[in-house]
């Protein structure tokens, strides 16, 4: 008779003869070999290939309903799936290493009984419920926001109410979760086909040390080869998204939420960085008032000039994209391009500093760089720093700040009561709402509120600025029926947009009949853009807003003003139009008074921060890599350069020096006007 060993794959040790095989252990029957289907430790193995089969088929899914155009190569299509397999290796070995060491470490007896049965039966069904379930979401993410989980998704996490309220509302869950249940009981059917003899089959010694120790160290080694950009190969941001998995996205939004600038970011020399941001903010009626390590200056005005009321309506995703009077064939806003073409001063050439409400809140009320990590809003130094309520409330004005959601919501009350607003009304203040979405009251109501407040304020004899943040252009996309021709129960974006701008121009109508209307500046602009689409690292494409200015006080004719700005610079021009003299850090500048330069846009996108020229564009990333982009940034075709040139490298400190410098005073707390600081203001 003639033999020899073998270990099968399951760590026995075999006797394989050319009659039988006999364990060298009495752990089975004489005659009886141990199969892969009865070891334990196959749970795991088919639980890393069903994800692993999972990823793969959400990329393809993304890829096929996403794909970019013009296609990439071949060669990038097959790049991206191949880094997405490294990722999801690695990803699926760390979901399955609890699995691991639960499999070796659970005695036998307690394996096989009963309870046990149940309970990881039950555990496993609920796993792959919640595993599908995640799938939708992301494919869903996906299709929001053009990229996988982001900050969008970590925010979200932190406010349940109206997170959850907003996708019951907005997707079909009923019919999505009974999907998941479905796939979840098939697996669990087929997996008890495939293992049901696993249960009576003791676990091998050896099996028990090789499983976790081999599952560690391949986590550990795959590990050192992860990176958080490894997906970013490709000049195609949407490709190099699909790229990514959803769980590794998830985990660097996490982290990379406050950021040690410095450490992730190209920084200057800090007294080059001041000059430069310095020599970026200055204006022709701007005098420095403070240090070198500074940006207070006095801005020049005549303090006879009279103190007219200010109202900011800052509207929800209302992009430049819906609007007739920039550019839109096929206009959604027919009122406010009536309002434009008859009534208004239309800024037509500005960008969004973020695709966040927090990152219009900062720009557009702060004048304040969209740093990477949290905006200003959120972050844990934000008690005292400048906005344009605490400049209006220095020079005598009442403030107030009108919200149809929740104030809770991204610390927008607490921002607001602690820098410059002396009032705060939101959802709860709404006792009898006519309609709700689940966001905060529709905006009519909002709007007729304001009215109410804005009477209140006049009466007083004080001049007032009030900044008005509606909710109704947001998924889901509900509001009042019979107010627009659409039917709202389709839920859909054009409708919201078209029913915002029904209630804007019935808004503007109420006010007219307001004795406070002729002596009140109205602004109308976007927090930012609807969607994200392009291929830049930062999609400026999809970053373009609204700008208007209306009031008979200060407009006597519409008008049209390109000057290329960003959020940042609707502050400092409100106050240039007032014309009083003000002390200011704002990094933003007045786009009517301004140097004859260009202008220049800052943006953020993600972890991703950079600042637009002209036709050029250069984006500041993680870790400290820098990108440069060509083109005309409104007809999404701004392209990567390859070989910069020296004005490439030149924007790229300016920008470097902006960010570097928001950071220095941010983080210092030293973003607000320091009253010790000689003043020239006259």
């Amino acid at each position: 008779m003639t033999g020899f060993l073998i270990i099968d794959g399951f760590g026995t040790l075999n006797i394989r003869t050319n009659l039988e095989t006999t364990p060298l252990k009495e752990n089975l029957p004489a005659k009886q070999s141990r199969t892969w289907k009865q070891s334990r430790f196959t749970l795991a193995i088919i639980n890393f290939v069903g994800l692993l089969l999972c990823f793969t088929l959400l990329r393809a899914v993304l890829f096929v309903l996403f794909k970019p155009q013009p296609l990439p190569s071949g060669g990038d299509i097959l790049k991206a799936f191949l880094i997405g397999l490294h990722l999801d290796i690695f990803v699926g070995l760390l979901m399955c290493l609890p699995l691991v060491f639960w499999l070796a470490l659970l005695p036998d007896r307690w394996f096989r009984a009963g309870w046990h049965r149940f309970l990881f039966k039950a555990v496993f069904f609920l796993f792959w419920v919640n595993q599908i379930f995640s799938f939708f979401a992301e494919y869903y993410f996906f299709e929001e926001f053009k990229s996988r989980y982001n900050t969008v998704a970590v925010d979200y996490l932190l406010y349940p109410t109206e997170v959850f309220s907003n996708i019951w509302d907005s997707y079909p869950v009923v019919k999505i979760v009974a999907i998941c249940c479905v796939g979840a009981v098939i697996l669990l059917i087929a997996i008890h086909k495939i293992t049901r003899r696993m249960w009576d089959t003791p676990a091998n010694g050896r099996a028990r040390l090789f499983w976790p120790c081999g599952m560690v160290i391949a986590c550990v080694a795959l590990g050192f080869t992860v990176s958080f950009r490894e997906y970013r190969f490709s000049n195609e941001r949407s490709l190099n998204e699909m790229a990514n998995n959803g769980q590794v996205a998830f985990v660097a939004a996490a982290v990379t939420r406050n950021l040690d600038y410095s450490a992730y970011y190209k920084t200057l020399p800090a007294e080059d960085a001041y000059q430069r941001t310095r020599r970026m903010v200055t204006e022709t009626n701007a005098t420095f008032s403070g240090k070198p390590g500074s940006l207070q200056r006095d801005i020049a005005g005549s303090a006879d000039k009279p103190k007219l009321n200010v109202v900011i309506m800052l509207e929800e995703s209302l992009g430049s994209e819906f609007w007739g009077c920039l550019g839109r064939t096929n206009t959604l806003t027919p009122e406010m391009d009536r309002l434009a073409n008859e009534e208004g001063m239309l800024f037509t050439n500005i960008y969004a500093s973020g695709n966040r409400t927090v990152r219009g809140f900062e720009g557009v009320l702060s004048s304040f760089p969209p740093l990477p990590g949290d905006s200003i809003v959120k972050r844990d130094r934000s008690e005292n720093v400048e906005t344009i309520a605490r400049i209006l409330k220095r020079d005598g004005y009442n403030t107030m700040f009108l919200y149809g959601g929740r104030g809770l919501f991204d610390g927008m009350r607490s921002f607001a009561v602690n820098n410059g607003y002396d009032k705060f009304v939101e959802q709860k203040h709404f006792e009898h709402p006519t309609f709700t979405t689940v966001w905060g009251v529709c905006n009519e109501d909002l709007y007729q509120r304001s009215i109410e407040e804005f009477r209140k304020l006049a009466d007083t004899g004080k001049p007032f600025f009030a900044t008005v943040l509606s909710v109704s252009n947001h998924k889901p996309y509900t509001y009042p029926k019979g107010r627009i021709a659409a039917n709202p129960d389709y839920k859909q974006r054009d409708f919201a947009v078209m029913y915002t701008d029904y209630a804007l121009g019935k808004y503007f109508r109420d006010l007219k009949k307001e004795s406070f209307y002729t002596n009140t500046i109205f602004v109308v602009v976007a927090d930012h853009g609807a969607r994200v689409y392009g291929s830049q690292s930062i999609p400026i494409y999809s970053y373009e807003i609204p700008f208007m200015v209306v009031g008979p006080a200060v407009v006597k004719e519409p008008s049209r003003v390109g000057n290329l700005g960003c959020s940042l610079d609707v502050a400092p021009t409100i106050l240039g139009i007032l014309g009083r003299p003000y002390q200011t850090l704002f990094f933003g500048r007045d786009l009517l008074h301004s140097p004859d330069d260009g202008g220049r846009v800052l943006l953020n996108h993600n972890r991703d921060i950079g600042m637009l020229r002209g036709d050029r564009l250069v984006v500041l990333s993680m870790p400290k890599t820098v990108e440069f982009y060509r083109g005309d940034p409104k007809t999404e075709n701004m392209r990567k350069v390859e070989k910069p040139d020296e004005i490439d490298f030149e924007m790229e400190k300016d920008a470097t020096a902006v960010y570097q410098t928001a950071d220095d005073l941010y983080m210092h707390e030293r973003y607000r006007v320091q009253w010790g600081e000689p003043s020239t203001l006259h």
